[in-house]
C-alpha cells in the first residue's frame, strides 16, 4: 500500500512551548507532519526554500517584525503558498489586515488548539478560515463597498503604525521599538507623529496613554 502523502506545515512562531503543543497536535494526523518550526521572520525564506512546507502558520508578533509583514513577503516570493495567521489578538483588530494582505485562514491562539487542525485542512483545501463577519468586511473592501465600517480610528492606521501603536502599549521606549522594526529612531519618531495626527492626539503622553488602554483592551 502506497504510504499516504502528508501536507507539510511550517510554523513561524516566537513561542517554543506554544510551537511544541502546536507540533505535537498536528503530528498527530495521519496527514499532516510539521516539517519545521523557526522564531524569526527573517529566516522564513530559507526554511520555505529548504523544506519546501505545504502551508505556513505564522504568529502576528514576531521578534524581529510583523506577521503581517511576513504575510506580503511571501505572497510576492511564493505565489500560491498558503498561510495561516495565529494570533493572541481579537480578530477585530488584525483579521482583515491578515487576509487583506494575503493570508488563507485567521485563528486566534486560544482557539488554537481546538481548531487549528480544522483551520489548517480547510486552508490546504482551498478556502479561507475565519468568521463569517469577517470574510463580508473583506468582501466589502476589496469590492470598493466599504472602506472600513467598524467606526474605530484605528482604521485609517497602515500596518507598521498599528504595530508601532501596539508596541508603544506594551511598553517598548521608542530606541527598542526601532531595534525591534530594525528601523531608525527617526523613523519611529515619525511614526509617532503620524499616530498623534490620525488618532487626534495632542501630546506623546497621550498617545501613551490610548495605546496602553488599547492594549490592555484587545488582550486576551
Amino acid at each position: 500500500m502506497t504510504p499516504l502523502k502528508k501536507n507539510r506545515i511550517l510554523i513561524v512562531d516566537d513561542h517554543p512551548i506554544f510551537c511544541l503543543g502546536m507540533t505535537e497536535l498536528i503530528n498527530k494526523e495521519e496527514d499532516l507532519e510539521v516539517c519545521g518550526s523557526i522564531e524569526l521572520m527573517k529566516k522564513t525564506p530559507e526554511a520555505i526554500d529548504n523544506l519546501k512546507p505545504d502551508l505556513v502558520i505564522i504568529d502576528i508578533s514576531l521578534k524581529d517584525g510583523n506577521g503581517i509583514e511576513l504575510v506580503q513577503e511571501i505572497k510576492k516570493q511564493y505565489e500560491g503558498l498558503p498561510m495561516l495567521v495565529l494570533s493572541m489578538y481579537d480578530e477585530s483588530l488584525y483579521a482583515e489586515r491578515a487576509l487583506l494582505a494575503g493570508a488563507s485562514g485567521y485563528i486566534m491562539k486560544q482557539e488554537a488548539i481546538s481548531q487549528v487542525v480544522e483551520a489548517v485542512r480547510k486552508v490546504l483545501g482551498g478556502d479561507i478560515y475565519a468568521s463569517q463577519s469577517v470574510k463580508e468586511k473583506v468582501f466589502k473592501r476589496l469590492t470598493n463597498q466599504a472602506a472600513g465600517d467598524s467606526g474605530s480610528p484605528l482604521d485609517i492606521l497602515t500596518n507598521r503604525e498599528l504595530e508601532v501603536l501596539r508596541l508603544i502599549g506594551e511598553g517598548y521606549s521608542t530606541k527598542e521599538i526601532a531595534e525591534r522594526l530594525h528601523l531608525s529612531i527617526k523613523t519611529i519618531g515619525t511614526y509617532r507623529e503620524n499616530l498623534k495626527e490620525k488618532l487626534k492626539l495632542k501630546h506623546f503622553t497621550e498617545l501613551v496613554k490610548f495605546a496602553v488602554h488599547w492594549s490592555n483592551k484587545i488582550l486576551y
